[in-house]
């Protein structure tokens, strides 16, 4: 007697979800209006109707999907539904925020005339709050903060619904809403507005790579005592408070609490955490690529330093060329194009797993110098796999918790989700001291030497 094993179905959205979903859907053609009407006017109206429609359908969505159900951690029908699992709409979803990037690096500059490409009528339609808030108009990088930082923001209100079991997950969440609305949107533009240095002081060298280099420090300097404390802050920030922190804290102070490029992994990205591949195969590109993104940084930031103290004489247009590649190649293709395009296809951390160099720095003295650890209890996991599922940096966590191995990965980022996702607590994160941190890791050593081979 044979049996065929049938696919549960996937439960039935209620009728209040599918209404806050078509508000969400009436925001995305509302926006297609404001891109396509040639009236100034009604291109404003257009995209003020959108942002609405998009904030309050989402808000609905979230409340009416997670705030009304019992809290925790709810993993089920993530490998049925199409948008969530590779599907058609994951690969569609994937294709539009990949083209959004593709435009918006490439596509939008300026050509002189204040007009932005295939973005122009979006742009624009924030003339108004770009010079209430900056004292100049928008230009596209403006448009896009003002996306992104929308994304934290409502994405994030998701996130503290879903999480709001977790004490530690709803002040990680507000902790990245806060200083991605406040430190990486608002105050750039209120230090344009009194015609200061537009800076960003929640990012910092080698993520950040051209706070350290001559020309920008340069700049700041001649630009008074707020320039002098700007440079002060980026070199202390990457070359002070960066390891000091990352010894007491693991690199989780600045990946899942400060970064902004963190911030929208975990909040837009979190319908994705599960995709990111835990192979062994997928380990050893990370290994391979990230690392060598870092010393390729600071081999240039060394070079155009050597270059400026010898009167530039050194390398002439070869530093510069090397740094507008650098940028173009990394900066640009893949932290926005591959980091956040491929969130519904690769997860949302790809840009941390393999290319942020301060994902590199931060994880080499979390490894070998820092006090965080993730502890496990072998004897109480179950092996459901939970853990697993929901490392968005690829550690395959069940492995380490079913030994009882501590976890001292370079790529954690500490945000918790493992130990949040467990339901026997064997997952504790921990800024204990050094002594017995490495106790029983004789696997893991061996791991990641057959890794380097």
């Amino acid at each position: 007697m044979s049996s065929t094993r049938t696919t549960p179905p996937l439960p039935a959205s209620s009728p209040a979800e599918k209404l806050a979903l078509s508000v969400v859907a009436g925001g995305l053609l509302t926006l297609l209006l404001a891109l396509a009407d040639a009236d100034p006017a009604r291109q404003q109206r257009w995209f003020y109707l959108a942002l609405g429609l998009l904030g309050s359908g989402m808000l609905a969505w979230s409340w009416l999907k997670y705030g009304r159900h019992p809290a925790g951690v709810q993993q089920h029908s993530l490998w049925l539904r199409a948008s969530t699992s590779r599907g058609a709409v994951a690969w569609v979803t994937g294709l539009v925020l990949t083209g959004f990037y593709v435009v918006l690096y490439w596509f939008s500059n300026d050509d002189g005339h204040g007009h932005f490409g295939p973005l122009n009528n979006l742009v624009h339609a924030l003339d108004g709050f770009s010079r209430a808030l900056r004292a100049r108009p928008a230009d596209q990088w403006f448009l896009y903060g003002t996306f992104y930082t929308l994304a934290v923001l409502l994405m994030g209100v998701r996130a503290l619904w879903k999480y709001r079991h977790s004490r530690y997950q709803l002040i990680r969440t507000a902790s990245v809403m806060f200083f991605q609305l406040g430190f990486a949107f608002l105050l750039p533009g209120l230090l344009q507005f009194f015609q200061q240095p537009e800076f960003y002081f929640t990012y910092f060298w080698p993520l950040k790579y051209d706070y350290l280099f001559p020309g920008t420090v340069t700049s700041l300097l001649q630009k008074g005592g707020l320039g002098v404390f700007m440079v002060f802050w980026g070199a202390a920030m990457s070359l002070l408070a960066t390891p000091v922190l990352t010894y007491f804290f693991g690199k989780r102070w600045y990946c899942s609490w400060v970064c902004g490029c963190g911030g929208l992994a975990e909040t837009a990205g979190d319908p994705y955490r599960q995709l990111a591949d835990k192979s062994r195969a997928a380990w050893r590109w990370e290994v391979r690529i990230i690392y060598p993104v870092l010393v390729l940084i600071v081999v240039i930031t060394v070079l155009l330093w050597v270059h400026f103290a010898t009167g530039s004489t050194l390398l002439g247009a070869a530093g510069g060329v090397a740094a507008k590649w650098y940028g173009f190649v990394i900066g640009s293709v893949f932290s926005g194009v591959i980091g956040v395009g491929f969130y519904p296809i690769m997860g949302a951390r790809v840009w941390c797993r393999f290319g942020c160099p301060m994902a590199a720095y931060l994880g080499l003295l979390q490894k070998h110098f820092s006090r965080f650890r993730i502890s496990t209890n072998g004897a109480q996991c179950i092996s459901c796999g939970n853990c697993s599922n929901v490392c968005e940096m690829g550690i395959d966590v069940k492995q380490y918790a079913q030994r009882g191995e501590p976890i001292i990965r370079a790529s954690c980022v500490g945000c918790g989700m493992c130990s949040t996702a467990c339901p026997r607590g064997v997952l504790n994160l921990e800024n204990g001291p050094r002594e017995g941190r490495y106790q029983g890791s004789q696997l893991i050593h061996a791991d990641s030497l057959r890794i380097l081979s």
